[in-house]
């Protein structure tokens, strides 16, 4: 069973560093001095959000989510990529999906798509994501990310801008 298992979840890549809160100790009257000052991303150009799966067959489909992701975007990207991920890996019709319990990923319209398609739907319980394998994919992403130390967001957009395709050579292949 655990070989028809195709994991998903969404994540965030911080590129030009973490999105967190960095204290700087200096001395008074130094606040200006470069060595105390931390630099920051202007705009929200500092991140990306993808979703992606994989099974124990490989990798699915990798999708850059633009903007904030409702229900309506998560079914349309299921729509576009689950099947064919099932697909692509030789899942068969009767491969189950994992999802975690998002609003968008439980609300009516996303929940009609799987039932209409006839996915199978792994019961997930909540705040729970240390259980999804696909979690260890994301840091290793993450850091083959990190590893091409990028100079700016455009070079960030990943291969030339093509309307914001993920790619980055990533454990042996490229993800598109």
């Amino acid at each position: 069973m655990r070989n028809k298992i195709l994991w998903s979840d969404e994540t965030k890549i911080e590129l030009f560093g973490v999105n967190a809160r960095r204290h700087v100790w200096r001395k008074p009257g130094t606040a200006h001095h470069e060595a105390n000052t931390i630099p920051t991303v202007k705009h929200g150009g500092g991140s990306i959000m993808l979703w992606g799966c994989f099974s124990a067959a490989g990798t699915g489909r990798l999708v850059r989510i633009e903007g904030k992701m409702n229900a309506a975007m998560y079914r349309d990207i299921l729509d576009k990529n689950l099947l064919q991920s099932a697909l692509d890996l030789r899942l068969g019709r009767r491969f189950i999906f994992q999802q975690d319990n998002d609003p968008k990923h439980t609300a009516k319209i996303s929940k009609q798509w799987l039932q209409d398609h006839s996915v199978n739907v792994l019961e997930w319980p909540s705040q729970s994501p240390d259980l999804n394998p696909i979690e260890h994919l994301w840091r290793d992403l993450k850091m083959a990310v990190h590893r091409r130390l990028p100079s700016n967001l455009m070079e960030k957009r990943f291969s030339h801008g093509h309307n914001g395709v993920f790619c980055v050579e990533f454990r042996g292949k490229r993800l598109i």
